[in-house]
């Protein structure tokens, strides 16, 4: 690797009912290595995300070669994730994870339009991991937090992504708003469910 290498962006963590409303994707620059970038309806740019959740299904989709298809669900919804043979890592540890079993992804959104003219969003993941549900938890706190924030400065006018977000979604960010309550509940009830720990 030289030093040159370009750098890393950083990844978002976003809910599933947040990304599935995402359809617009843009580039900050006219050169075609520029990164593509999804906008996120609560304003904020996102040339990769990651997220935790449990892989409910998997299904090799692919005709010629493997390619996987794998349904991975939030609180707040699903997320779908496509890896073969240009993400061997992802697409083999689809091949060998058994769901139900709680994932980390990280990857690079991808938006496609369906045969009716709406705009589908999907992942391409560069990674994914078997975690614990305490991971998984932490994700969920940790994406409240990132989302509230981004909640905190959608009307600041000096906010270029939300205006574009306004400008581009007709949608009450008060759903997202919903989406994080909706998240938070679900960590009480499963602790409410779980036998309480020896002192």
């Amino acid at each position: 690797m030289s030093g040159a290498a370009p750098t890393r962006e950083v990844a978002q963590r976003v809910f599933a009912r947040e990304f599935n409303d995402a359809s617009y994707t843009f580039k900050e620059s006219d050169d075609e290595r520029a990164p593509l970038y999804l906008l996120l309806p609560t304003g904020a740019r996102a040339n990769r995300v990651f997220f935790v959740g449990t892989l409910t299904e998997k299904n090799d989709v692919g005709e010629d070669n493997e390619y996987w298809q794998g349904r991975i669900v939030d609180p707040t919804g699903t997320f779908f994730v496509y890896a073969g043979q240009y993400q061997p890592e992802a697409a083999t540890a689809l091949r060998e994870i058994e769901p139900p079993a709680y994932v980390a992804v990280a990857g690079k959104p991808r938006t496609y339009e369906t045969d009716d003219g709406s705009i589908n969003v999907s992942i391409r993941p560069e990674s994914i991991t078997e975690v614990d549900a305490g991971i998984r938890d932490r994700w969920v706190v940790e994406t409240a937090e990132r989302t509230i924030d981004r909640l905190k400065t959608f009307d600041d006018e000096a906010n270029e992504y939300a205006s574009m977000a306004r400008e581009h979604y007709d949608l009450p960010v008060e759903n997202y708003r919903q989406a994080v309550a909706t998240a938070l509940e679900s960590l009480d009830e499963i602790e409410s469910e779980e036998p309480e720990a020896e002192a």
